[in-house]
Order: structure tokens, then sequence, then C-alpha cells
């Protein structure tokens, strides 16, 4: 599988490239102790950093990044990002636009009177034939104060133009700076095919294995780790 990202040449070498996900988990998982100890439990048990899938699916596609900072006060935004004019025909040149409130109306996360900002795309994505690009919020990162919303893209077609990425602002009272380089969506290639759904009951040799993974898993730490994760390629640039 092969992403292909492009982009304006005058802006080559202003913007940051995307980079997979695993290059860029985020401080407080680094930071997050292996162990804490639980009055419940009343002994010490593993945390989610421990945990594969948990980590995994943080650390699985690609990430997006905003390409400078974005000062951000009392709802308004500003940014002093002094870039060559595209080469581009209709390029964008600013690192946000907004989607008006009526273009949310009767979602469940609308709210009266909130626009929905957009990190614009500096990139355009190609996909192989088959293939549709999955963009939505970096995974389990709800420190960020914003929600990106989930898209699917058959970039296999659409790669001329850029992907936007629409988000709704989650914390009215943040004033501050989103920083250069902050993650503003995951993204994954995923294939198009429906897949067939097959229905089974266990028969006599899966309630065995069934019963069998689950005594050791309960058992003993790290054995999904040790027996059933598998090893995943690095991405190349």
């Amino acid at each position: 599988m092969r992403m292909i990202f492009r982009c304006d040449p005058a802006l080559s070498d202003h913007l940051p490239r995307p980079v997979p996900a695993r290059g860029s988990l985020p401080d407080w998982l680094r930071a997050m102790p292996a162990q804490a100890h639980s009055e419940i439990h009343g002994r010490e048990i593993r945390t989610v950093k421990q945990c594969p899938p948990f980590v995994d699916a943080m650390a699985y596609g690609v990430m997006i990044l905003l390409p400078c900072d974005v000062a951000v006060s009392g709802g308004s935004f500003a940014w002093d990002w002094n870039v060559p004019e595209p080469a581009t025909p209709g390029h964008p040149r600013a690192p946000l636009s907004f989607h008006v409130p009526a273009q949310l109306a009767d979602t469940p996360f609308a709210k009266a009177g909130q626009a929905a900002i957009k990190f614009n795309s500096f990139w355009t994505i190609e996909l192989e034939p088959g293939w549709s690009l999955f963009a939505t919020h970096p995974v389990n990162r709800d420190e960020l104060p914003f929600r990106t919303v989930s898209g699917l893209v058959d970039a296999d077609r659409f790669h001329d133009g850029g992907i936007n990425f629409p988000a709704l602002w989650t914390q009215p009272g943040f004033s501050g700076v989103l920083p250069k380089g902050t993650p503003v969506a995951q993204v994954f290639a995923v294939p198009r095919t429906a897949p067939e759904l097959v229905f089974e009951t266990f028969d006599d040799a899966h309630r065995t294995a069934y019963a069998t993974t689950v005594a050791e898993v309960l058992a003993t730490p790290g054995v999904y780790r040790k027996r059933f994760r598998a090893r995943r390629g690095r991405s190349t640039a």
C-alpha cells in the first residue's frame, strides 16, 4: 500500500509532512505509569499503557499536522504565517476556514450559533485502486480542544484536490496557542470492498480454544502482546 502526498511547490519548504501516527504519540501516554493502584482490587493493576489494542489504535495510520501556530482567544482564531503565494490557482493559504452553523443543523453535535472550524488541507492524498481514505479525530486524544469530524473519501479517484478536515471546537474557554505540528486528523487506507459476513456457533474446538485463551489472558500478563500481537512494519516517507 502506498499513500502519495503532494503539495504546492511554493509551500513544500514550509509545510510539516504527514507522519506515521506511531511517531506522534502524545507526551501523556509516554509519561503514564505502566501500573496504578486500584482501590477496588486492592493491588497494583496494569494501566492502558500496557493495553496493546489501545496503543496500537493510536499508532495506526498517518497523522495530518497543523501547519503553523494558531492563537485562540475568546472564540477567535489568529495566525501569523508568512508563506509564499501558492503557485496553484484556488489553493488555500490560511490554515483554517469555517463551516457556518446551518451546515450542522439537526446533527447531534450542533450547538446554537456555533460554526465548525475546518483545518484546510495543504496535501493531496492518492491511494491505490480500490482503497478509500478514512479520516477521523486523532484516536484517544480527548485532551485536544476540538473534535475532528470523521469522513470517508475515495482517494483512489479523488486525489487532485485537498481533503479538508472539519472539527467542532469543544473547549469554549480555551485561551492559548495550538502549536504547529498539532495532530488534527488521523487517516487510514481502508479497502472499499465490503466484507462477507459469516455467522457460526462454537463447535467443540472453538469452545475449548475460547476457554483456554480467556484463562491464559486472565492469569498471565502480556499473553496478547507476546502471542497474538502482529509485528507492524515501519512506514517510509
